[in-house]
């Protein structure tokens, strides 16, 4: 026995260290994939007009203005002062000062004070619905001090209601038996399971669900830490929502010094999202009841049995809540996922197999493939019987743009069968006329003449009445098909009888985003705006958003797949609203009736526009009407009021998004 533990030791160091040079491998690339980012980034900034043309007053005005902006300004300002050379090193530094700053003023404002702890206790007695949660955790040769640390969190919850099942998976360090015997002597509520053989955590996890008999469950890796409220907030929640069977919350990283960093808030219970990466994760709270329905932990799920278990769990209710508070501290130490993405490759094998045996049992025909960042997933289905595609194409630009969006159609082997409509608002333009004329030679193209006003909204409805397509491919003219894929990856989604519209990536001509999802209320308008906009297209957004597949609000009517019957069951668009937020309109229609929107990125066009002509959040002002503005926030004010459920509240609406909310 003692040899065993002995190779096991050696076989940890060699883990240890594999897991190490990895890491460093991967933090090498992502900074160097960074500062491409901000090399693009400043070569924009540089070669723009208005940077040429504001030389004079930059040098008058400029420095002192900027120097009250962190972030781009603070890139813009280092490049004046220091020259190129030394802008890269200066302008990161920054950056990761003012995210830290920010982050710690959060914490700040956010933290329990003894008024706050007060309040709480008084809520508390004050609860109709005391659940008893049972917090699992499988232990095996952490150290003492994280171990202890771990279990102190639960000793210190503001919720008393609580017992703590502790299954140790055979450690051959000597101080895990001591510590854990203890707190067993300590308190009732700790129940201890000494397991004699290594069972990995699946099977660890077992033997301390098995020692459980609260309502609920919560997961608890050896090495993270609770905050003091996290049980609270789970029972608050219940005793609002009592049915309740399964609550996430938002978690950040804590280093070996107890400094905290990279907050993930999250979504709201985003379907597709879970399919595309384990966002859910910590700390995550289930009804035992259903846990045990499903058979528990998984052997074979090393790894990733926390992922396979919440998919599973997922697919016995939708009673599912989240929790916009951060209440748990995953631990930052070499070896662990939190350190480096690629400390426990294995566990992304067991994601692959968890994902597939998802598919399996939902009777879904897919294969899964790895995202674009390790730890993230791709879902790719396939396509049942290629229904017609009706691809509407609304005239608005010259004919130069209208010719590039058509033949880059025309020219590809796209689908197998498809038709185009272009709806023509009485352009009178000779080289327009001509051209139009010019494509009766193709038996799938048609040409609507629409009679009256420009309005957006009507035209695409009319397009839609005239088309013979089972599914409409809303195209703006200023798009362009550069991979033939694109439209099958459309497809593969609004197929799917859950999904309303679906969306793609869209990118300017000089690779920055155009857009990648919409979030209500994001921008000066208060309606809805794109995030990321004009940011590199290499940039994955916040934690990997950009380049995953989920779920939003709505996404932009310049490229949205739908379904001709779920497009006739909402009535269409709303002709009030003739211009820049029909889209936003729609999807809130399909999504009241019962749809999810879905991104992805893995269909992208490009789009003929210039960067300039809108702003920061890719709205064009010029399009918009205050009478549509106004029409828009009376019919939507419920929605508005709540905010959007794919956006986390402790992020702001201000910029590009995904700035934390102070």
């Amino acid at each position: 026995m003692l040899n065993k533990n002995i190779i096991k030791e050696k076989d940890n160091v060699r883990v240890d260290f594999k897991s190490r040079i990895i890491e460093l491998e991967d933090t090498i690339l992502k900074k160097e994939r960074h500062i491409k980012n901000i090399e693009f980034e400043l070569n924009l900034i540089k070669k723009s007009k208005v940077w040429r043309l504001s030389e004079f007053f930059r040098k008058l005005f400029f420095v002192k203005f900027l120097e009250k902006f962190p972030g781009v300004h603070r890139i813009v300002l280092s490049v004046y002062k220091d020259g190129f050379v030394k802008t890269f090193g200066k302008a990161i530094y920054r950056i990761l000062k003012h995210d830290t700053k920010n982050y710690k003023k959060w914490i700040k404002k956010n933290s329990l004070n003894d008024k706050k702890i007060k309040e709480i206790k008084k809520d508390i007695d004050g609860f109709k619905y005391n659940p008893k949660f049972s917090i699992i955790m499988p232990v095996y040769n952490v150290d003492q001090t994280w171990l202890t640390k771990a279990v102190d969190s639960v000793f210190n919850q503001l919720y008393e209601n609580w017992e703590l099942c502790i299954a140790d998976d055979a450690s051959s360090k000597e101080h895990i038996k001591s510590v854990l015997i203890k707190y067993d002597k300590k308190d009732n509520r700790i129940k201890i399971k000494f397991l004699k053989e290594n069972q990995g955590i699946p099977g660890a996890s077992n033997e301390a669900l098995s020692m459980a008999t609260g309502e609920f469950i919560g997961l608890l890796d050896n090495d993270d830490e609770l905050s003091v409220d996290a049980l609270y907030e789970n029972v608050k929640l219940l005793n609002a929502v009592p049915d309740a069977d399964m609550i996430y919350s938002d978690e950040d990283k804590l280093d070996i010094k107890g400094k905290r960093s990279d907050p993930f808030f999250k979504p709201d219970w985003s379907p597709d999202m879970l399919f595309s990466c384990m966002y859910t994760g910590h700390f995550g709270v289930y009804r035992k009841k259903i846990v045990d329905e499903i058979g528990g932990f998984r052997i074979g799920y090393e790894g990733s049995q926390d992922y396979d278990l919440a998919l599973r769990f997922s697919e016995r209710t939708d009673r599912i809540f989240h929790l916009p508070k951060i209440l748990y501290h995953w631990r930052k130490i070499p070896g662990s996922a939190a350190f480096a993405d690629n400390s426990k490759d294995y566990a992304y094998v067991s994601a692959i197999k968890a994902l597939s045996d998802a598919m399996e049992r939902r009777d879904i025909p897919a294969k899964v493939y790895r995202g674009d960042w390790t730890g993230s997933y791709r879902i790719k289905y396939e396509i049942d019987n290629f229904p017609k595609i009706s691809i509407l194409i609304p005239l608005k630009g010259h004919v130069s743009i209208l010719k590039k969006c058509v033949e880059s159609i025309l020219s590809k082997d796209l689908y197998p069968d498809y038709e185009i409509l272009i709806i023509d608002n009485n352009r009178l333009e000779r080289e327009t006329v001509e051209y139009l004329s010019s494509l009766s030679g193709y038996g799938n193209v048609s040409i609507l003449n629409y009679n009256s006003h420009f309005n957006l909204s009507e035209m695409n409805n009319y397009g839609a009445r005239k088309s013979t397509g089972d599914i409409l491919l809303f195209f703006d003219d200023k798009c362009e098909v550069r991979s033939k894929k694109s439209i099958m990856v459309l497809v593969e989604h609004v197929q799917r009888k859950n999904v309303g519209a679906v969306g793609a990536k869209l990118v300017f001509n000089n690779n920055t985003i155009q857009h990648c999802g919409i979030i209500l209320k994001l921008g000066s308008d208060g309606i809805a705006g794109h995030h990321s906009y004009n940011y590199p297209d290499t940039n994955k957004g916040y934690f990997g958003k950009n380049s995953i597949v989920h779920n939003v609000s709505a996404v932009t009517g310049s490229a949205m797949m739908v379904r001709k019957d779920v497009f006739n069951k909402v009535n269409g668009f709303d002709e009030k609203i003739a211009t820049t937020y029909s889209d936003v309109d729609f999807c809130l229609k399909l999504r009241e009736a019962g749809y999810h929107i879905v991104y992805t990125p893995y269909a992208k066009f490009y789009f003929n526009e210039s960067v300039a002509k809108k702003n920061v959040n890719g709205v064009d002002k010029k399009m918009i009407s205050k009478k549509e503005i106004d029409y828009f926030k009376i019919k939507w004010k419920s929605i508005l009021g709540k905010g959007d459920p794919y956006y986390n509240p402790n992020l702001s609406l201000d910029g590009e998004g995904f700035s934390i909310r102070l």
